[in-house]
Parts: structure tokens; C-alpha cells; sequence
């Protein structure tokens, strides 16, 4: 059937033909906006609750701080390096406030501790710090801060629960004043290794398939990308092995819950039964056991630093802007380049 162009206008703009390739409950641009948004792997609500449960029990979590403050103490080194005292520094993904305990008065006047865990962020509320400490209950998902008002961002393992890491580093980015530094530390895709192939073998023996029991987590060589994709320059990656020794499999699931970092993967079972981890920690014996009869378990930091763009930073001389001859500088007689 032929229709004019006054007719087919007419009909486009029925409020009808927005929604004809929706859910009936919302217009086009809506329903593109939310396809648009980045694949959900974590249930950011989930690690939310089992933080503030973590943390709940006080002394418990207090127990389980070793690896938390340790790696929060090199990336305090890694701040230190810089040759800079800062007035401000805010922390994305505090926690409990390990960092706090790292830093001192010679490397900043105030630490701004971000975390969207409330309990976990005021566990240890009555706790003195070298420095002056501000608590915020910010998601460090979606971190907003106002433009060019920061000197320096960190975050110290938290970074592998963000399900949108180009997007949080863009917003890190734009809250940094020109050559502002970001430092970060990750788990990498190597740390628990022994874990994740013990359960993998449990499952297959047990159910006959795998399923979703450790949380995937970052490539060191994607690291790079993401600094860069976010438009920070000059950065530097560096990768840390911590190994850890615990009595059993069992032990080091108790501490893992009690650290807060449970499973959260949006995929994931709510159980698992009792013979398929009786099997996995006899199979983790087997494959990694110590003489001693502990058993070790690999964590894999990822270190990033990078810096805001700004005209004072070096940058390199373009092609063919050298004044010196590599033959001379190695004696064009005796070496023919």
C-alpha cells in the first residue's frame, strides 16, 4: 500500500513505533542505553553484603588482615617513590583501612578512605593514624569526584571486583589535576591457581562439568591497554608473587571468606557439596602439598602506576630530530652499522 510522506511522518512519530522493538516499558534510546551498558560479571551487591558480614566480626576479620596490609604496605612504598608530598590523597576500595596504617605526615596531610562497604569502611573507627583520615561510602565502580580536584588516586585490591574497569579508570582520569598519579594493585589472573585447578577436578570427578567457583581475574598484559584506553600515560606495571601457607584447602576458604572475598561471580552456584570439597582439598594436598604437610597458595599482585596527561611531562623527540650518528657512538671504523 502506497503512502505519502506526510503519512509515513505522521506515523513514525506515534509514540507507539518507539517502543515496537522493546519491552513495552521503555523507549528506544532507553532500551539501547541499557544494552549499551558494560557485561555485569560480579554481583556488586552480593560483595557489598559480604564485606559488611566480614567485617561484622571484628576479631575475625582483624585475623585475616596479613595479606590486605602487606599489599597495601607496597603500594605505600610505590607512593613513596614519588618525590612528592600530597595534601590529599583518596583511596578507592579502602576497606578497613589498611593503606591508613601504611602511610604517614611525610607522604600526605589527609587520606580520603572510599569504600562502598559501610561496615567495613568504620570497623576500625576508633584506630589513630599517622595521618588525618575522611571515610566516604563511595562505590568505587562509579567513583565521581569533581574535575582536576585530586592529586593522587590509589586502590589497594579491589580493583578485581569492578565490572567496568575502562569506565572507573575514565573517571579517576578526569578527577586527577594535570600530571596526577594513579597507583593501583590487583589480583591477577595467576593468583589461587591451586585452587582453582583443585575444584575444577573435583567438580569434573564429582558432577561431570566445572563450574563457577573462583572469580576470573585480570591478564597482566591487559593491564597496559586499560591504562592507556583510559588515557593515562607513562605507566609502569610490575607483578608480585605472594605465597601463603595454610594447614589445609579448608583453612584457606575460612580465610577468604573472612577477608570478604568470597565468590561473587553473577554466575555463580550457591553451594557446593560436601564430598566435591572434601575431594578438592584432597586433590590440592596431592598436586601442592608441602613436606610439612601445609599447603600453599599463590597470590598474584598486578602494580600499576599511571599519570594524567600534562604538557610538562617528558615525551620523546620525534623521528629523525637525532644529532648524533650511532656509528660515531660506537666507532663507525671498527663497527659498520
Amino acid at each position: 500500500m502506497n503512502r505519502s510522506l506526510t503519512e509515513v511522518a505522521r506515523l513514525c512519530s506515534r509514540p507507539w513505533l518507539t517502543r515496537a522493538y522493546t519491552s513495552g516499558k521503555e523507549t528506544a534510546r532507553e532500551y539501547l542505553e541499557k544494552t549499551a551498558a558494560p557485561f555485569e560479571v560480579f554481583d556488586r551487591n552480593a560483595k557489598r553484603m559480604q564485606r559488611n558480614r566480614a567485617a561484622a566480626r571484628v576479631m575475625d576479620s582483624r585475623e585475616v588482615d596479613y595479606l590486605k596490609d602487606e599489599v597495601a604496605a607496597r603500594v605505600s612504598d610505590r607512593l613513596l617513590d614519588i618525590k612528592r608530598r600530597y595534601h590529599t590523597v583518596v583511596e578507592i576500595g579502602a576497606g578497613c583501612g589498611h593503606l591508613a596504617k601504611a602511610v604517614d605526615d611525610d607522604m600526605m596531610d589527609r587520606l580520603i578512605m572510599c569504600d562502598m562497604a559501610k561496615t567495613a569502611l568504620e570497623r576500625d573507627n576508633d584506630a589513630e593514624y599517622d595521618v588525618q583520615v575522611e571515610r566516604r561510602i563511595v562505590d568505587e565502580e562509579t567513583p565521581v569526584f569533581e574535575p582536576e580536584s585530586l592529586d593522587a588516586v590509589v586502590s589497594s585490591l579491589s580493583m578485581h571486583w569492578v565490572n567496568d574497569l575502562p569506565g572507573m579508570l575514565i573517571q579517576i582520569r578526569k578527577a586527577l589535576v594535570p600530571d596526577g598519579v594513579f597507583i593501583g594493585a590487583m589480583f591477577g589472573g595467576d593468583s589461587l591457581f591451586e585452587l582453582r585447578t583443585s575444584l575444577q577436578l573435583a567438580d569434573i570427578e564429582r558432577d561431570g562439568g566445572i563450574a563457577a567457583r573462583v572469580s576470573p581475574l585480570t591478564d597482566t598484559r591487559d593491564v597496559g591497554s586499560l591504562l592507556n584506553r583510559a588515557g593515562l600515560t607513562l605507566s609502569t606495571i610490575d607483578v608480585d608473587s605472594i605465597v601463603v601457607n595454610y594447614p589445609s584447602m579448608l583453612h584457606l576458604v575460612s580465610d577468604i571468606n573472612a577477608m570478604g572475598e568470597g565468590n561473587a561471580v553473577v554466575q555463580r552456584l550457591p553451594f557446593i557439596k560436601r564430598d566435591t570439597l572434601l575431594a578438592a582439598s584432597a586433590i590440592y594436598k596431592e598436586l601442592y602439598g608441602n613436606k610439612d604437610g601445609s599447603v600453599p597458595a599463590t597470590f598474584q599482585v598486578i602494580y600499576m602506576i599511571g599519570w594524567k596527561p600534562d604538557p610538562s611531562q617528558p615525551k620523546p623527540l620525534a623521528r629523525g630530530s637525532g644529532q648524533v650518528s650511532l656509528g660515531e657512538m660506537f666507532n663507525a671504523d671498527s663497527h659498520k652499522l
